[in-house]
């Protein structure tokens, strides 16, 4: 199948704004193969134009099919569909790392972190002032995501 005009697309989605409910199920019907949702009229004409121009472009992309088997492995395993949530640290907060016998406390500005009275936008750069080498900010100082088990951390 050619791919059809953007306008003769636009067109067909046109349509299928028209189109009786009943209409747009059997639309559904012959587009997928398939009994339609119980959903509303406006979902099913999303639901079409979107099968209208999945079929005018052949599918979807190799980077999409990759992004969406990435999305339901991380769902399959962990029951969420974004990444773990973040710990949010309000201005003010105070991190304190004990390393190599000295202590080391960081407070968390509007625009990112104070240490050693400088300003840094993120706890990795801190730690790696403090290290000497590259580490994980929330990890090197100990912040973990609610859920997720807290890992051992390593002091020199």
């Amino acid at each position: 199948m050619a791919k059809a005009a953007p306008r003769a697309i636009e067109g067909e989605i046109n349509r299928l704004r028209s189109l009786a409910l009943d209409e747009l199920r059997g639309e559904w019907r012959h587009l997928y193969a398939s009994e339609p949702p119980q959903i509303s009229r406006d979902l099913l004409v999303l639901g079409l134009g979107y099968r209208l121009q999945e079929i005018d472009q052949r599918g979807l992309g190799k980077a999409t099919r990759r992004k969406l088997k990435t999305i339901a492995k991380n769902v399959r395993k962990t029951g969420r569909v974004g990444p773990a949530p973040s710990i949010s640290l309000k201005p003010g907060a105070r991190l304190v790392r004990e390393w190599h016998g000295r202590t080391h406390t960081v407070t968390v500005t509007e625009d990112g972190f104070e240490y050693a009275g400088t300003s840094y936008p993120s706890l990795t750069k801190i730690a790696k002032k403090i290290t000497g080498v590259h580490w994980s900010g929330p990890r090197f100082f100990g912040l973990q995501s609610p859920d997720r088990p807290r890992a051992e951390t390593r002091d020199g």
